[in-house]
């Protein structure tokens, strides 16, 4: 009884040790920041403005072997505009050994902030209103064998409809930028 009982524990024990540590290979979860720089167009009856922006973010998702999944913070900031959103990626990849291309896209809101127009020496500000947002992304990661971090450079575009109101308008946005973001996976 007692070498049955050992031989099963040890079955199970082996079962457990092994699934967890092919977990990583399956799944490997992420945490992460970003930073970015590129530019910002909105626009309102057939005109529109552009302004350069920044913007900074954290993200956290799951990488398996051929997608990604990404939930994201941004925080964009332009002469005129301060804003947040919350989105939901996922991207495609190549598979590869150090650089890895991929193409993404995401969706969900832009929040809270302001929009400040400047007319005539007076300053008007308009809160932004939450609403949908759509994201395109197109980029490489780069991973660095033996440690726990990967890099993605990428090129990223996206767009929200009716983002405040003015009057009779409500202008959309179109965010461009180049981000570059550090994952520490575990």
């Amino acid at each position: 009884m007692k070498i049955n009982s050992i031989s099963i524990i040890s079955v199970l024990s082996t079962i457990a040790c092994v699934s967890s540590a092919n977990a990583g290979v399956i799944a490997d979860f992420y945490v992460g920041g970003m930073a970015g720089a590129g530019g910002q167009t909105m626009f309102a009856d057939h005109k529109n403005t552009t302004d350069s922006s920044a913007v900074f973010g954290a993200i956290a998702g799951m990488d398996i072997p051929f997608f990604r999944i990404e939930g994201e913070y941004d925080y964009f900031t332009s002469t005129n505009l301060n804003t947040n959103a919350g989105m939901l990626n996922v991207y495609a990849k190549m598979p590869s050994t150090i650089i890895m291309p991929y193409i993404g896209a995401g969706m969900g809101v832009v929040f809270g902030g302001d929009y400040t127009v400047e007319n005539a020496g007076v300053e008007t500000e308009y809160h932004v209103k939450t609403n949908a947002a759509y994201q395109a992304m197109l980029g490489a990661t780069l991973a660095i064998l033996a440690v726990p971090l990967k890099f993605d450079i990428e090129g990223r575009a996206l767009y929200a409809p009716d983002v405040y109101k003015v009057a009779d308008t409500t202008p959309d946005m179109l965010q461009y930028q180049v981000r570059v973001k550090a994952r520490f996976m575990f």
